[in-house]
């Protein structure tokens, strides 16, 4: 799981190891201290959970992850405004190691959301969303965004039952991120180049090289360049989430239909 940073154990799954817990002995009976395989198997069997219960719902779950700073909350504030302007129900799981700060500017735009603290560990689980779901009312709710702890390593690693990942890269970071971090921009459907209204002030950002490091990794992901902040580029990402919300359900139908 993540021996990256050495937080694989986490309060919401901690549960497997502890006395008598499910994983608590190995297969040979020696008492297990760390079972890496186990704990990822258990994060990946509840993830499915959370994915077909959202599915059934007609719920399309989006995990935004990327470094600190790089604009998620402040692209997820103007998004939900033209979404809700567009019809659609929008409610959003934060994650942070510490505060609510992120939780409570979401707050102010009237939609459910509720904050995920995960203390030391950096990455969000299947199992801290199970959780979270549970304090979120989702009735009316279209299209559920997790924004992921600020971190280009360890939250590519955790599937949380979301049907699409979306990288933010701001153009104060370096174009050179897809290259260094290959594995998150990598199972990226989406890479955002964001904070674009600031390329005048950092010249030594390529949007060609930035765009080349993402296509070396993945043919397939989509890359839009927005400013959350003067709104250029706004009507391209949300246009793909709308595509991507009615792709979703239809696959759900066909999935059910075939069941």
């Amino acid at each position: 799981m993540c021996d990256t940073c050495k937080c694989n154990i986490t309060d919401d799954n901690q549960h497997f190891l502890t006395e008598n817990g499910e994983h608590s002995v190995t297969d040979d009976g020696h008492r297990a201290v760390v079972v890496m395989k186990n704990l990822l198997h258990e994060n990946n069997h509840q993830a499915e959970h959370n994915r077909l219960s959202l599915s059934q719902r007609q719920i399309m779950v989006v995990n935004l992850m990327s470094s600190p700073g790089s604009g998620k909350t402040r692209l997820l504030e103007t998004s939900i405004e033209l979404l809700k302007s567009r019809g659609l129900g929008i409610a959003v799981i934060e994650g942070d190691l510490e505060t609510e700060n992120d939780a409570d500017r979401i707050r102010k735009h009237n939609v459910p959301v509720t904050q995920i603290t995960t203390g030391m560990a950096c990455h969000l689980d299947a199992h801290m969303i199970e959780k979270a779901i549970q304090d979120l009312t989702l009735d009316n709710i279209d299209i559920l965004f997790i924004e992921n702890v600020g971190n280009l390593v360890c939250p590519a690693s955790f599937d949380l039952g979301q049907h699409l990942n979306v990288v933010l890269l701001s153009v104060t970071e370096g174009d050179d991120k897809p290259s260094k971090y290959p594995v998150m921009f990598k199972s990226a459907d989406n890479v955002i180049f964001t904070k674009t209204d600031l390329l005048a002030y950092f010249d030594d950002f390529s949007l060609i090289k930035a765009r080349q490091a993402v296509t070396d990794l993945s043919q397939s992901s989509q890359i839009i360049e927005v400013s959350a902040k003067n709104g250029n580029g706004m009507e391209n990402w949300i246009n793909w989430l709308e595509t991507s919300l009615a792709n979703c359900r239809t696959n759900n139908q066909q999935h059910h239909a075939h069941d």
